[in-house]
């Protein structure tokens, strides 16, 4: 391997070292030993639960291969994961909001746990069970630990601002350290041991089940709104008026769902990237690189967030050009250093300018993770907190799999400038965010931010925010009837 790896692997762990190293007391939160304990039993959680993510990540395309099936196949196969998690997600967060969080907590790790199992199958149909129930898990995954945690430390009376620190030693674990150690022992698995591709499922199905024996001792539930009049449609639409009438809201989302689809479309392009001319590159050390990348990001967001300034939504518009930089290196190298025509050699020196932008771009989602759930904690409101979060992943899912669809049929330095015009796009609306960010919100309500319920009907007042003018409605039985003007 050449030496370049290994230095940019060094340089960005030195960097993580110092600055973790380095932090005084204005970076760091003075909190309780109950929050400590709390926090801590979270953190362990959390990290098993990203263990049992990463370890399936970088085998599940080897796995199909090895099973014979060909690249548009493997395809489908992932578009069924993304589609399952944007036509279910929205329902089982839902169900996650009326059932309790700590009950869809449970249900995401025998759902992914069962996902694993169907791996030893060399079935198309069976996999394809798999990828469904896998899209289910994965929507879960980002929606009720959250919202779970946010409920839970506000029940337990503790301050706001101890969140952002959860929420960055969750990243800095569980996306950064978890991540690297999970590539490496699944080498260990596959490759040192030779227990086949399959070999890190089973591993990340015990990391799951331990993870689940350790939220049904120690978690207490808590839900969103669990009032029994509510049905599931009636979730939804007090979901999408939220979004609607609240532009903190609409705008948190179109950010997310910008910055998420260039992340998990920079996932698909990165290696043919780095290796036009099938380059010999190691992939699991680039992984781990940046892994160790968002690490650094995750780091600095700690840090960020331990002030009083700048603010979460002052700084992420710095980040988000930042990152829009970044992914234009290989429309850049692609225009000034001339392409080498040798197939098998070494990284060029386009590539290695590329991975350096790469990591950079990592670094920018290791502060995005922490910092968008500190935004998402302050405007999203408890009630559907989990609804309205999976709202915000469908259009990520339809994106991802648009671009899945048509991966080839688009040159890939479109395909980055693509992602970088996304970036730009949720650096203004970051801006916008900002400007209105000290507004409160004029969604009326004697509950809470969302709505009111009082029978079947429920009043809802929409704001000049997204959309012009001022009108109020009344919604019964899925009829709306327009009441301009009258009170609640």
């Amino acid at each position: 391997m050449e030496l370049f790896y290994f230095v940019v692997f060094g340089a960005l762990g030195a960097v993580v070292a110092a600055l973790e190293l380095s932090k005084n007391s204005k970076d760091r939160i003075n909190t309780s030993s109950a929050f400590n304990s709390f926090k801590n039993n979270y953190l362990v959680v959390y990290s098993l639960m990203m263990a049992g993510d990463w370890l399936q990540g970088p085998y599940v395309y080897y796995l199909y291969s090895t099973y014979g099936f060909g690249k548009g196949e493997i395809g489908q196969l992932f578009i069924a994961g993304f589609g399952s998690s944007m036509l279910f997600g929205t329902i089982v967060g839902s169900l996650a909001d009326k059932q309790g969080r700590r009950r869809a907590c449970v249900t995401y790790c025998i759902t992914y746990i069962l996902s694993c199992i169907t791996k030893h199958s060399p079935q198309y149909k069976i996999l394809m069970v798999g990828r469904v129930l896998g899209g289910i898990a994965t929507s879960l995954l980002f929606s009720a630990f959250e919202s779970w945690l946010v409920a839970e430390h506000n029940k337990r009376g503790f301050e706001q601002q101890w969140l952002s620190l959860t929420f960055s030693k969750a990243i800095f674990l569980g996306n950064g350290l978890v991540a690297i150690l999970a590539g490496l022992f699944g080498n260990v698995l596959v490759d040192s041991l030779s227990l086949g591709p399959v070999a890190p499922f089973d591993a990340a199905a015990i990391f799951l089940a331990i993870g689940m024996a350790i939220i049904l001792s120690s978690w207490t539930e808590n839900f969103g709104d669990p009032s029994e009049n509510k049905d599931l449609l009636t979730q939804f639409r007090g979901a999408a008026v939220a979004i609607a009438s609240d532009e903190k809201i609409a705008l948190l989302g179109a950010i997310q769902s910008l910055f998420e689809g260039s992340m998990y479309t920079f996932v698909f392009l990165w290696t043919p990237a780095l290796s036009p001319n099938d380059e010999e590159i190691p992939h699991g050390f680039i992984f781990a690189t940046f892994m160790l990348a968002s690490m650094l990001g995750s780091s600095l967001a700690s840090r960020l967030m331990a002030r009083s300034s700048p603010r979460v939504e002052s700084y992420m518009q710095i980040v988000f050009v930042i990152s829009s930089a970044s992914l234009t290196l290989p429309i850049i190298t692609n225009f000034l250093v001339a392409p080498s025509k040798v197939k098998g050699e070494s990284i060029s020196f386009a590539g290695c300018l590329q991975l350096l932008g790469f990591c950079t771009f990592e670094a920018c989602v290791g502060i995005f993770w922490p910092s968008i759930m500190k935004m998402r904690s302050q405007y999203i409101p408890e009630e559907a907190r989990s609804t309205i979060m999976n709202f915000f992943r469908i259009p990520l899912n339809i994106f991802v799999c648009i671009v899945l669809y048509n991966v080839d049929a688009f040159p890939i330095t479109v395909m980055f400038g693509m992602c970088s015009i996304f970036l730009l796009v949720a650096s203004i609306l970051q801006r916008r965010l900002m400007a209105i960010s000290d507004k409160p919100s004029n969604i009326h309500s004697t509950k809470s931010n969302i709505y009111h319920f009082s029978g079947r009907s429920i009043h809802l007042r929409f704001s000049n925010n997204i959309f012009s003018g001022f009108f109020s409605f009344f919604i019964r039985d899925g009829k709306l009837d327009s009441n301009e003007g009258k009170g609640p």
